[in-house]
This record gives C-alpha cells, structure tokens and sequence, in this order.
C-alpha cells in the first residue's frame, strides 16, 4: 500500500489532497467489502476505519464494486461522488495488477456514472467589484485581503496557487506573476493595474505583519505563511458582507467569474484555456455556455437581419 501511495505522489504526480482523497475511498471500499453496507458520509473523510488492506481488494469481484457504488448514491453521494471514487478503485487496482500482487481488475468493465455537466457560478460586475471593494485598507489585514482578491479575480488563479506564491514569482513592473498549478506546471498569469495597485499597497505593509522570515508572498497575522485554506476563508468572509443572497461564494468562484468576463470581453478561448492553465480545450469551453448572453448581443450587433 505505500508502494502505491509512492505512485500516486511520485509517478502520478498527485497533491497531497488528491492523495488522502484516493486513500479514503478505497479505506470506504474496503469497510464495505469487509462490513457490508456501512454507515459514513459519502462526501467527507472516513472515520475510525481501519486502512486500506491488499487481502480486502483481493477478493472483491465486479458484482461487489457495482454494489459499493450503489451503496455510496443510496447513502447520499452524487453521480460525481460515486465516479471520483470508482477511479480511485480502478487506479489502485490497475496499480497492484501492474506490480503482481494482484491477478484481476474487477473494476475495469464497471460503467462510471453518466455525469451532467454543472454550469459555473459566477459574479456580475458589479458583484464582484463590491466583493473586491469590501475589505477595510485602513488596517494591514484589510491591504492584505484586498491585494489577495484582486489577485485571485484578476489573474483566474487557483486558491493554492495563490497561496503557493513566493515574492520572486511576481514581477508588479511587467504585470505577470509565475504560478505552479496543476501537475507542477508553471505558467504565466496577468495582473491588470488594479490589482499590482493593491499588491504593491500589501507589500509595503507586509513586514508589519508579524515580521515574515519566509520568500512566501501572502502572509496571516503573525508573519507564517497564508495557506489554501485561509485563502478561501477571506472570500467567504467578504462575500458573506457583500453577497448576503448567493448561495456560497468561494475562491474558484472569482476564477470562473474571470474565465466568463474575458469570453464575455472577446477574449479568445485558447488564450482563456492558457491563462487558466487547463490542459484541455474541453475543461475551458463550459465557459463558453455562461457566455451565450454575449454571443447574442455579438449576433444581433452584427447581423444584417438580427
């Protein structure tokens, strides 16, 4: 079992939460083949489960994945949830067979659920203008929350990219910054003037914050390093003040939102694909369904007979 968490961090290139995700799947797979249908929670980690076993997966056959699968929608999972954690059944057998210590993959010919495909959230202008315009720049904490969402609206990064920035990745004279995303690939991401406006405002208030000892450029309070989920916490504080109607607000929202004004703006979707870092075309063109009020207005501007 380390040999394939090894894989997973090493061969695949997985992020720690991709991993402890994969892991908790199979520790649910594992405690029904050994418990039958067990009481959990689908959607969040296991608890007081025993870890994934070889002995457990070696004598499960398809009938038992299919029924798992079952199992996981009865007890509240989504299509979504029980596909996620079909991949990871299939990739830790695909895994084991490859090595030999196991002969079978009866995960293989198990159908993944159909999934629709959930159209983004995203912000109106003027939403995410009072969004960016609510924190309080009297007070270092308030820089610091404005020059994170202007950054994150501005340049459509990710929450942990953000946080993974280090004072060397942003240039504020040619407005980029080098962002690590997905699979450790680098890209370049743009900051308009607004927001090297708000970051260069943070960085000179940066060192009053605890007096930081680290090259990271997001620091809390007392100086440590901002993490992914302090991040999403200073978005939902401010949305929860500004947005009190909208069902929930989170960093990848400002990411969707940036993706749907650039389209919006005749942006073109390779350029869109590029800046968000998505491998892709696929990923980047659910946008393009958000942005069918633009085409509308694009036909009707250019149509003799519209």
């Amino acid at each position: 079992m380390q040999r394939y968490v090894d894989h997973l961090e090493g061969e695949r290139d997985f992020s720690a939460h991709t991993v402890r995700a994969y892991l908790n799947d199979l520790e649910q797979f594992c405690a029904y083949l050994r418990e039958g249908p067990v009481v959990f929670d689908p959607e969040h980690d296991a608890t007081n489960q025993a870890p994934p076993r070889l002995e457990d997966l070696a004598r499960a056959g398809r009938n038992d994945v299919r029924a798992f699968l079952a199992h996981v929608q009865t007890a509240g999972g989504s299509p979504r949830t029980s596909a996620r954690k079909l991949a990871a059944i299939r990739s830790a057998y695909k895994f084991f067979c490859r090595v030999g210590a196991l002969d079978t993959n009866p995960a293989q010919e198990v159908r993944s659920p159909k999934l629709g495909r959930d159209l983004p959230d995203v912000l109106s202008v003027p939403e995410v203008t009072a969004l960016i315009e609510a924190p309080d720049t009297s007070t270092p904490l308030g820089v610091r929350d404005r020059a994170i969402l202007e950054t994150l609206y501005s340049a459509g990064i990710r929450a942990a990219e953000l946080a993974g920035l280090a004072l060397g990745d942003v240039d504020l004279v040619g407005g980029t910054i080098a962002v690590l995303g997905k699979r450790r690939k680098q890209r370049i991401a743009h900051l308009g003037a607004m927001a090297v406006d708000a970051v260069n405002a943070y960085l000179r208030v940066r060192g009053g914050l605890g007096r930081p000892r680290h090259d990271r450029l997001f620091v809390n309070a007392r100086g440590g390093p901002l993490t992914t989920r302090s991040v999403q916490r200073v978005v939902e504080r401010y949305a929860r003040q500004t947005l009190p109607g909208r069902r929930e607000v989170s960093p990848h929202t400002l990411r969707h939102t940036f993706a749907t004004h650039m389209l919006n703006a005749g942006a073109d979707l390779r350029v869109v694909q590029e800046l968000l870092g998505h491998e892709s075309l696929s990923s980047t063109q659910i946008y393009t369904h958000v942005s069918i009020d633009r085409l509308k207005e694009v036909y009707r501007e250019s149509h003799p007979h519209a």
